[in-house]
C-alpha cells in the first residue's frame, strides 16, 4: 500500500512539472505571436 501510494505521488509530481513546462511554452508561443503582429503592422 505504501509504494503504491509513493508512485502515485512520484506521478503526480512529474505530471505537474510537464505541465508547468507546457504552459511557459505556451505562453513564449503567444509571445512570438503578438511580436510578429506587431512588426507587421508597424512596418
Amino acid at each position: 500500500m505504501r509504494n503504491m501510494l509513493a508512485v502515485t505521488v512520484l506521478g503526480c509530481a512529474l505530471l505537474a512539472l510537464c505541465a508547468c513546462n507546457t504552459v511557459k511554452g505556451l505562453g513564449r508561443d503567444i509571445q512570438s505571436v503578438g511580436e510578429a503582429g506587431d512588426r507587421a503592422t508597424f512596418k
